[in-house]
């Protein structure tokens, strides 16, 4: 991700931080900030790609966070590009880390709070469900992978039968209203 800072901002941050991961993530954090503020007010949302900021450990986390909160005090909207899916008990911690509240003590806090979530569907409907479910009950949304732009995608693939199948219970799902869920087709 660093080699997308512009060597000036990079600069700054290593002089206040040192060439350090906490410098890394004030780098990215000013870059953030002034794309942010340059572009608000003609596009509506972002999609921040979390693992560019995993790489930095908790640092990049705390300016994933940063940014995102931002964001929305620019009233963006904040689609979490986490891609994320495992079982029932994983898909539950993740899809409350982005999209819900956590319980601390007595109080319910929100820790990454973006607006939608990718998500991918490969576990089954056991990794969904727990986002469905946060989904409804906070008013957000998930979008879910089905078919990307990576040039290697066409070596894994859902049989027909099983591609129709889970197409079907996402629309059963809408229909009912059960939560905001789009599809991800992107064209090759």
């Amino acid at each position: 991700m660093m080699k997308f800072i512009p060597e000036h901002v990079q600069a700054a941050a290593f002089e206040q931080y040192g060439e350090t991961l906490e410098g890394a993530a004030e780098a990215i954090w000013q870059f953030n900030k002034s794309i942010i503020d340059n572009i608000y007010d003609i596009v509506p949302a972002v999609k921040p790609q979390i693992a560019m900021y995993e790489q930095f450990g908790i640092e990049g986390l705390k300016v994933f966070k940063k940014t995102v909160d931002y964001c929305h005090e620019k009233d963006m909207v904040v689609i979490g590009d986490v891609k994320r899916g495992d079982i029932g008990s994983t898909s539950e911690a993740y899809a409350v880390a982005h999209l819900g509240k956590v319980k601390v003590g007595s109080k319910l806090l929100t820790p990454f709070d973006e607006d939608f979530a990718t998500v991918n569907p490969y576990l089954g409907s056991d990794g969904i469900n727990p986002f469905i479910k946060i989904c409804q009950e906070e008013n957000k949304g998930i979008f879910i992978l089905v078919k990307t732009s990576n040039p290697s995608s066409e070596s894994f693939r859902i049989s027909l039968l099983t591609a129709s199948h889970f197409m079907s219970m996402l629309v059963q799902r809408l229909m009912n209203g059960e939560a905001s869920v789009w599809v991800i087709h992107t064209a090759m």
